[in-house]
């Protein structure tokens, strides 16, 4: 669905093009198609305005997670139930690169500084071991760069990049987020941890604002959380959901407007 969540809060359109439920959607660079996987494998590029399918391909499993490349705007990665990521190209419709882990599931993906390299979030938590938690890829050759970035046990739901500086914030089920350097070899800051929401086995999605200076988080518990990007404080709690609030995104041009979704499919605009 295309909302107007400016003026009106009305639904614009529309589109049914899935089978099962939609698990990723993104808006391309240019704004006038949408990207969306489900729970059906298909992967759909959507053009706003006609409603049609530019690209449409049934991929070999599930779709859980999918990103565009920040600087090639025909080029996306998809990831899923699956040990595999892949890569593909929007103009010939096929798979670019392919990039394999020893784990079931990828949650999500993040692209770091001009897309050179790339991280995934996986399931891949044992009782003895932690590795392969988050693994970092080199976009080009498919090779990875680390898998010994996150040791403690815990999946990582979300991972957010920091819109000035070189750093990324993973959400964890350990009910707090925890601040990375992008930069190799990706070390945890031990300082800062942002913790006072709940995940609770969620994928609540967490966002930095558009200038860097505040992080905002769902809760399991239907709220959403500001902190303090600096000193990880907690700065304002909304109680906004009834259900579990999974996701919290500023808007890319008005920073003052913010949308927050629930576990119960309710789409809330806040100034």
């Amino acid at each position: 669905k295309i909302w107007d969540a400016v003026d009106t809060g009305c639904c614009l359109k529309t589109y049914s093009c899935h089978s099962c439920a939609v698990r990723a959607a993104q808006w391309s660079s240019c704004g006038r198609r949408i990207l969306s996987g489900g729970f059906d494998s298909m992967l759909h590029l959507t053009d706003v305005e006609t409603g049609k399918q530019v690209f449409s391909y049934k991929n070999e499993f599930r779709i859980s997670t999918l990103k565009f490349h920040p600087t090639e705007s025909n080029v996306f990665i998809c990831g899923g139930f699956s040990p595999e990521v892949k890569a593909w190209d929007i103009r010939t419709s096929k798979v670019l690169r392919v990039y394999k882990a020893a784990v079931q599931q990828t949650l999500d993906i993040l692209f770091l500084t001009e897309g050179r390299e790339f991280l995934t979030s996986t399931d891949a938590v044992s009782r003895d071991s932690a590795d392969r938690t988050i693994i970092a890829w080199d976009f080009q050759s498919a090779a990875k760069i680390s898998n010994q970035i996150f040791h403690e046990r815990y999946t990582c739901p979300s991972l957010t990049l920091h819109p000035k500086e070189s750093v990324f914030v993973a959400q964890t089920n350990g009910n707090y987020m925890a601040l990375f350097s992008a930069q190799r070899p990706y070390r945890i800051n031990k300082k800062k941890r942002y913790e006072g929401h709940k995940v609770e086995g969620f994928a609540v999605g967490c966002e930095f604002s558009p200038d860097g200076t505040l992080l905002v988080t769902g809760s399991s518990d239907g709220k959403v959380v500001f902190y303090n990007y600096h000193t990880a404080r907690i700065i304002r709690t909304l109680s906004a959901h009834k259900e579990a609030c999974v996701s919290a995104i500023f808007h890319p041009v008005l920073p003052s407007l913010l949308a927050t979704c629930d576990w119960a499919g309710e789409i809330k605009i806040w100034q």
